[in-house]
């Protein structure tokens, strides 16, 4: 691809398509020829074309439905963004062809020969117009890359359980509700579902409905009007606006006042609302994403949440698991946090102890994975070499009460994996004799500790009560 860009000239004159090709190639320009629309379709599956010159008359088609093909990306060998710029000629300009001409997403239109020297300026235009238009795709595709299901980490089956259920309903424009507790990465979730949809495109916007007092609140979601209250200056958009066309994602929707509540499902219903002061309803085509960690159902009973704004946003609900649900995950999320805070901290740390992993493993995690994030944000600021180790997590954490506070009393494999751990401990790691105390093949120890993962380190014998 040339430097300066790449120009394709379609007219079916051979001399004037000579001509022009000289004039454009002069400037640095590598440009390229056709005859017709057949030929220009051609180059076009071929080369990566910048702008298109094209006579509005061709001898199998004209200029407009060659636009209209390209701005829509038709083509039978392949299919592109439609960021190719289009300057249309003619022998004869007139208003009705310039209308259709721009209505068909022609950058500009031009007289043949009158306007020659208006070409090169109106070429380089196009191209500047057409390079920034690939830059905001190129950004918008790493968007959508960095935040499509794809890079939402983790193997384990709830997790990935959880993913393909979303998937469902991403291309369509369903409400959905997303639960869990707080850190479980609800709105990780939730742009995941923006970038997989058609609104990918437009504005995510996300709102927290527990950081903002009920006025607050108001203005800030729907906007308001000049003098609608102390200090309202001007006129202010408020997010529904701003995510027009695309989506809305509002946390802890849970604590919306319910006047507020009111507001919301009308733009629900019937895609409008009216801003703080406004008489006059404004239009809005947005999505509604919801998430929170309380009980909205109970809510509903207690009177606290509308039902029928509860009905509203519960048409699609999602559970995301908790982070002692997904055990599995902890050494990937670890992992890459200790590189996300490598790479921020300009620091050489490029693994993480047996007993360090082991002692994240054996955590509650309540806090989930914003918790994990901050213990290994922490270890990494703590670390001195380029491993991390135990002694780099917080000095209240141990390792036997560690295990005993992510066990639940009423869980047999728990109670399997407690009693396993502290015959280990017993023998200070010797499997032979642990197989031996427990009366189980010494495979099966082997199979237990991969299943639970018990690789040590082991207590001293004296701080484990055993029967003997």
């Amino acid at each position: 691809m040339s430097a300066a860009g790449n120009i394709l000239v379609v007219d079916d004159e051979d001399k004037l398509r000579g001509l022009l090709k000289r004039i454009i190639g002069l400037e640095g320009y590598t440009v390229h020829e056709a005859s017709d629309c057949k030929s220009a379709w051609k180059v076009l599956n071929k080369e990566d074309i910048d702008v298109v010159v094209c006579d509005i008359r061709l001898p199998d088609g004209n200029g407009l439905d060659l636009t209209r093909s390209i701005k829509s990306r038709v083509s039978d060998a392949k299919s592109w963004p439609s960021d190719v710029e289009i300057i249309l000629l003619t022998a004869h300009a007139n208003i009705p062809d310039v209308v259709k001409a721009m209505r068909s997403g022609a950058f500009d239109y031009i007289s043949k020969g009158d306007d020659n020297d208006k070409l090169l300026p109106l070429i380089a235009h196009a191209i500047e117009k057409a390079r920034l238009q690939k830059r905001v795709r190129l950004l918008q595709e790493q968007v959508k890359h960095a935040f499509s299901f794809d890079n939402i980490i983790g193997d384990s089956p709830a997790i990935r359980e959880t993913i393909s259920m979303v998937r469902k309903v991403t291309g369509s424009d369903t409400t959905v509700l997303l639960l869990g507790e707080t850190g479980t990465g609800k709105e990780l979730f939730a742009k995941a579902i923006h970038a997989g949809s058609d609104r990918a495109s437009f504005p995510f916007v996300a709102l927290n409905c527990s950081a903002f007092s009920k006025d607050l609140l108001e203005s800030e979601l729907f906007g308001h009007k000049a003098g609608a209250f102390t200090g309202a200056m001007k006129d202010k958009k408020g997010l529904i606006e701003e995510a027009d066309g695309g989506t809305l994602f509002l946390d802890e929707i849970g604590e919306m006042q319910l006047d507020l509540q009111a507001k919301l499902l009308r733009v629900l219903e019937v895609g409008q609302f009216f801003k703080v002061g406004s008489t006059t309803p404004t239009a809005t085509n947005v999505r509604v994403l919801s998430a929170t960690n309380r009980n909205l159902s109970q809510q509903v009973k207690e009177g606290a949440f509308r039902e029928d704004l509860f009905y509203r946003l519960n048409v699609f609900t999602v559970e995301i698991p908790p982070l002692r649900d997904r055990r599995k995950d902890i050494p990937l999320l670890a992992k890459y946090f200790m590189k996300l805070f490598s790479n921020k901290l300009n620091k050489r740390v490029t693994g993480m102890s047996r007993e360090f992993l082991h002692a994240l493993e054996r955590q509650p995690w309540k806090g989930n994975i914003r918790e994990l994030k901050n213990v290994i944000e922490r270890a990494v600021i703590l670390s001195e070499g380029e491993e991390l180790g135990v002694d780099t997590l917080p000095a209240a954490w141990s390792m036997e009460s560690s295990v005993v506070q992510a066990l639940s009393a009423f869980d047999l494999a728990s109670i399997e994996k407690l009693h396993i751990q502290r015959v280990l401990n017993y023998t200070h790691g010797n499997k032979v004799e642990a197989a031996k105390l427990l009366n189980i093949g010494l495979t099966t120890v082997y199979r237990k500790m991969e299943e639970y993962g018990l690789n040590g380190p082991y207590l001293n014998a004296t701080n484990v009560d055993l029967p003997n």
